[in-house]
């Protein structure tokens, strides 16, 4: 009867869950754009990794127009978060926006996309030094 029961238990493993916020952060999506029993519920890692090998329409359309997260928002414009803050941008933009700002070229954004490649070339040089 014991060894019954430890089998049976061995059995029912609980599966590792996440809140929907992680899950959107994992996902790059903005977690209020996402429908509600995305935000409402919980995601299990099998879950995730489902909709990240076959991502359902819901979640193709948020990647292909937004409104995108900050962290996405910046890496689409090419500078750092704080650099979007000191442009002003502090709310989530949608992919036309992005793809405006791109084209208008503002001050700010030619002066943190700068600052952003002599980060990146800052960065190779102190790796190869080290190597």
């Amino acid at each position: 009867m014991t060894l019954a029961t430890l089998d049976g238990m061995t059995s029912h493993k609980t599966a590792q869950t996440m809140k929907p916020a992680t899950a959107a952060k994992k996902l790059g999506v903005y977690l209020e754009a996402t429908p509600a029993e995305f935000r409402e519920g919980v995601v299990t890692r099998d879950e995730l990794n489902a909709l990240q090998a076959d991502p359902p329409e819901w979640l193709r359309e948020l990647r292909r127009t937004g409104p995108h997260p900050r962290p996405v928002v910046a890496a689409k414009l090419g500078v750092s978060i704080g650099g979007l803050t000191r442009g002003g941008i502090t709310e989530p933009l949608t992919t036309e926006q992005i793809d405006a700002l791109k084209a208008e070229s503002p001050d700010w954004l030619v002066r943190e996309r700068a600052t952003q490649a002599e980060v990146r070339k800052e960065t190779v040089r102190v790796k190869e030094n080290k190597g």
